[in-house]
């Protein structure tokens, strides 16, 4: 089975599109059928074995349209990003080119709706042109100022009788039919002038002269290009956000070769090549530092607006910002592969797709013009039939034909798509599908995966209990020594928090592995011991209250590690998978959204629960094999649930493909996200919250687009037909009528473009523990006499840099709360006892930090 994307040329209206997909779909060996009227495209999935291209072309054309397969986007020459250049052009192109048609439609418009309407009005109007006797100079004038207007707008037309004998009439074929009879009629009405003259029956001139419909013809062409232009306008809006994307794709890149430095364009670099990126410029592709750190701003594609400090071994994105520092980087992803390729070219794919609610749409349109040109002759020959005159039925059929718009039908649904998964992909939320966009919204159950969903999916070190006498570097230096040489995965995490503390580490002598126990080695001479509780009774240690602490941590769903020297137990360090910090919030706004929040996990019980206390979920289910995550997402379908699945890992690919919608997290593995609906790129859980209420305005607004485009039509068209004409008088004027269509469709895409204000209903926290220490201190030394001071730091750049600040400062006797602004490059701390500037200004600078000033 064969995918492949095409251009479409000659769509005007949503008739079009549904005439295309009607006749691609009769083709034998088609599977699947999407045109989008709004990006001009089409997708088809067909069988190879059976169909080929140019069969496809063929049935396009045969319609009467045109098809020009994307061979440059399918091209591995090229990447994705270039590939999608061509649309955002022709979106230009088009736009300038209805501007164009426009201005000159105005500029012969004006002069012959000044002309027609003058003597009613009382205008000022040249000799020639007024009074009987001038009534043929009069029609003339007027036809001749039509003439261009009709000339620059022959485009309508040609599609619109085209499309008529093909028997797909569309818009356009409205609006020729329309327009045609009113010229036709004008010609006939100069040639009942001439005629009137040659006769002198004055009666029948002045008759005539008052019903030329050629300013009629001329206000609905050129109204009509007003709204197409005005349209034209608002679509290449719509893909802002892709084209931004695509903006950010650099152009150059500084490659190492034989020890030289040459630029060269991106496209030429190839995977395993050595770049090297300065301050200040894109990273080129997709990567990892080999040499030099940096601090990266990611913003673009993540949404995440701290920059994320990068160090040797540290993935880099292409496109992504170098802020500060000098690397080296090895290309690992280049051209299509790339992360920024990939973004576009997903984002791409659920524009062209079709949300199921657009199929009401699709139904009608295939329908809507046909009717609608029965409705205006069946109109016509009734009001003929009641024994009003020519003219009037004439009025009529045309108003009918010229207010009815079937583009507003075509336009609801894919205009609020593209600009719903564009704003997503500016906020790091990439929606594969309109279909996953539509059924996001009416989610009531979110499954989540624990490891590297909910919590961080690495341990960290939680808590650090140590006996008296002990201090918490000499406890961590002791065991970080040890568990420096121990292959055990929670070793890393403690031999982490002591870099991180700048804590020194010490030989150590006869080291040993203990199986199911923990190690044991010599310390300046003195026998240390690491482990659970079992190497503590082997070792006849007495764990004391300790050990009752580190037990009831063990509840918590901690790992507790005690450290002992000799014979006696300096301390214990918890070790844990800790909750991520926005996972808490994340539950809440979902449980207040009505969801049910289920957590699944491969976990023993006791951690799952633990993890449940801590961020609230409604529900648990541990120790499952992958298979049973699949069969819960089953079993929670088969109940009647819409369920959203939330993982990260490859044993969650088969639970988050049988999932109504699966969400993967960005920083999870290929698999998983190649299995999910839609991608989180920052691997924050609030984004599951965002992307539902992405959904929702979505969703919102294509509802509101497509009833107005029904109530619209549903309300104009009996109008146009005179319903209202017998008991209260009022009658349609064509002009009137066209001036209606063209805002139509006008207003459904301005309403669409309402979604690029969307914001989420939640604030981010980005440091909820640092706040939650701040508001202790705040309580502990509330009612001390205190002393403020707000010191201007240079050199922060991440929230990183904030801790170690923060840490500094707090290290110092005599301060009593630490407050550190990344934004303002500040620190504001409050003092309770006797600290010296100078004191402040060492602190700060043995933290690696410029102190600029104190106030």
């Amino acid at each position: 089975m064969k995918k492949e994307q095409f251009d479409v040329t000659g769509m005007t209206c949503s008739a079009c599109s549904a005439r295309i997909e009607k006749s691609v779909s009769k083709l034998p060996g088609i599977k699947e059928v999407s045109v989008n009227l709004l990006k001009n495209s089409m997708v088809a999935s067909y069988d190879e074995s059976i169909l080929d291209t140019s069969g496809i072309i063929q049935a396009v054309e045969k319609a009467g349209y045109g098809a020009i397969p994307k061979t440059l986007a399918q091209s591995g020459s090229k990447p994705a990003v270039a590939a999608g250049k061509p649309e955002i052009s022709t979106a230009q192109k088009d736009y300038k080119q209805m501007k164009q048609r426009l201005l000159l439609s105005a500029v012969f418009t004006i002069p012959l709706f000044y002309i027609s309407m003058g003597h009613m009005m009382g205008w000022p109007l040249p000799a020639f042109l007024l009074g009987m006797e001038n009534a043929m100079s009069f029609a003339f004038t007027q036809f001749l100022l039509l003439i261009p207007v009709v000339f620059v707008n022959f485009k309508y037309y040609k599609m619109g009788f085209k499309t008529l004998l093909h028997g797909s009439p569309n818009m356009d074929s409205l609006i020729a039919i329309g327009s045609s009879a009113a010229i036709i009629y004008g010609i006939y009405a100069i040639y009942k002038i001439g005629i009137g003259f040659g006769h002198g029956d004055m009666e029948t001139v002045h008759s005539f002269m008052m019903d030329l419909y050629f300013e009629s013809a001329g206000m609905i062409l050129t109204l009509i290009t007003l709204g197409k232009t005005l349209e034209a306008r608002a679509k290449g809006k719509t893909s802002d956000a892709i084209t931004k994307l695509m903006n950010l794709a650099p152009k150059t890149a500084v490659v190492e070769r034989n020890g030289q430095e040459i630029t060269i364009p991106v496209e030429e670099v190839q995977a395993g090549e050595t770049l090297i990126v300065k301050a200040g410029e894109a990273v080129p592709v997709d990567g990892v530092v080999v040499e030099g750190a940096s601090s990266v701003d990611e913003s673009a594609l993540t949404g995440e607006s701290i920059p994320v400090e990068k160090h040797i071994g540290d993935k880099v994105i292409g496109a992504t910002l170098n802020k500060s520092g000098y690397f080296k980087m090895q290309a690992t992803k280049v051209g299509d592969d790339t992360t920024l390729s990939q973004i576009v070219h997903l984002v791409d794919e659920a524009t062209s797709s079709k949300a199921p609610i657009a199929k009401l749409a699709d139904r009608v349109s295939g329908v809507f013009v046909p009717v609608v040109i029965s409705i205006a002759l069946v109109s016509a020959i009734i009001w003929l039939l009641l024994g009003y005159g020519f003219e009037f039925a004439l009025s009529i059929g045309i108003s009918i034909l010229v207010i009815s718009c079937p583009c507003a039908l075509g336009l609801a649904t894919p205009t609020a798509i593209m600009v719903g998964t564009g704003k997503g992909a500016a906020n790091g939320i990439l929606i594969k599908s309109a279909e996953a966009l539509e059924t996001a919204h009416n989610i009531n159950t979110v499954v989540l995966d624990k490891t590297g969903t909910i919590t961080e999916g690495t341990p960290s070190v939680t808590n650090l209990l140590c006996r008296d006498g002990i201090g918490q570097n000499e406890l961590l230096q002791i065991a970080a020594s040890l568990e420096k040489l121990s292959e055990h995965p929670l070793a890393e995490s403690i031999v982490k928090e002591a870099e991180n503390e700048r804590i020194s580490f010490l030989p150590v002598e006869n080291f040993r592995q203990v199986p199911g126990q923990g190690i044991i080695g010599e310390i300046e001479n003195e026998i240390c011991f690491a482990g659970n509780r079992r190497l503590l009774e082997a070792n006849g240690i007495s764990g004391g209250v300790l050990q009752s602490l580190g037990d009831a941590m063990a509840e918590e769903g901690k790992t507790p590690l005690f450290f002992a020297r000799g014979k006696e137990l300096m301390g214990v360090i918890a070790v844990a998978d800790v909750v991520k910090p926005t996972s808490r919030q994340a539950v809440q706004e979902l449980s207040g959204m009505g969801i049910e929040v289920v957590m699944l996990t491969g976990d023993n019980r006791k951690t799952a629960e633990a993890i449940q206390r801590q961020v609230g979920v409604n529900r648990v289910v541990a120790e499952v094999f992958p298979q049973d995550k699949e069969k819960e997402i089953r079993r929670l379908q088969d109940s009647g649930k819409k369920v959203t699945m939330v993982g990260d890992g490859i044993n969650d690919a088969p639970a988050l493909a049988r999932a109504d919608v699966g969400i993967a997290i960005g920083a999870g593995t290929d698999i998983a996200i190649e299995s999910a609906d839609i991608v989180l790129m920052k691997s924050d859980l609030l984004d599951v919250s965002t992307a539902i209420q992405l959904s929702k305005a979505v969703i919102r607004n294509i509802k509101q687009n497509l009833f107005w485009a029904f109530i619209y039509n549903i309300i104009g068209i009996p109008v146009a037909a005179g319903l209202f004409y017998l008991p209260f008088g009022l009658k349609l004027n064509p002009m009137i009528g066209a001036f209606a269509m063209s805002f139509s469709s006008v207003f459904v895409v301005s309403n669409a473009l309402r979604l690029r204000w969307f914001k989420a209903k939640h604030t981010s926290h980005e440091n909820t523990d640092m706040e939650f220490r701040q508001e202790n201190d705040k309580k502990e030394n509330k009612g001390a006499s205190q002393m403020e001071k707000v010191l201007n730091i240079e050199g922060m750049v991440c929230m990183n840099c904030v801790k170690h600040v923060e840490k500094a400062l707090r290290e110092l006797a005599g301060i009593s709360e630490v407050t550190v602004s990344l934004a303002e490059k500040s620190a504001r701390i409050q003092l309770n006892g006797d600290v010296s500037d100078a004191m402040l200004k060492e602190a700060v600078e043995d933290a690696g930090y410029q102190l600029i000033s104190i106030q």
